[in-house]
């Protein structure tokens, strides 16, 4: 038997196998551009937030094979700055299936093309809704839990969305 993400799935979810992470994982690449950066000749932080967003949502699709938006997105911490030149290279990792929702992982790390180095800049962690042919937010495939990481990474997201839940009651 599968460990699926809760007891309860969503009507439209219920008669769908649970998907697992990797099936859904989201890598992508992209080289920052003068058109990117500020008057420092750093990257903008809301583009490398546009474009975490963008692998997150694809990762979330992936999984829901339904169109997604994005509810909220924890807070977006950089570590480091991304100049032009190097290459954003993007990680979405899906972490938590609730019935509708799900939250995504997305780490991001600047490489130098030409020496190699790679640099952690920030991660941030993404909610999103999947959404019927009406708009309305449906049901989404449970998820596979196959490796202690991956069910780790679900404990952790459980108190993030718990957490989440309650500061939007107040």
């Amino acid at each position: 038997m599968t460990e699926a993400s809760t007891p309860t799935q969503g009507a439209e979810a219920k008669n769908t196998a649970a998907k697992r992470v990797g099936d859904s994982r989201v890598t992508l690449h992209q080289l920052m551009l003068p058109a990117d950066a500020n008057a420092l000749g750093n990257v903008h932080g809301g583009v490398i937030v546009k474009v975490a967003d963008e692998a997150a949502a694809i990762c979330a699709m992936r999984h829901a094979r339904r169109p997604c938006v994005t509810v909220s997105i924890d807070s977006v911490s950089f570590h480091s700055p991304v100049h032009v030149g190097e290459l954003l290279a993007l990680t979405a990792t899906l972490t938590y299936v609730g019935r509708t929702s799900m939250e995504v992982m997305v780490q991001v790390h600047a490489e130098n093309p030409i020496t190699g180095q790679i640099t952690h800049t920030n991660s941030a962690h993404f909610v999103f809704v999947a959404l019927d042919q009406n708009g309305v937010a449906t049901g989404v495939p449970p998820i596979e839990l196959e490796t202690e990481a991956e069910r780790a990474a679900f404990a952790e997201a459980q108190a993030r969305q718990a957490a989440r839940l309650l500061r939007a009651r107040r």
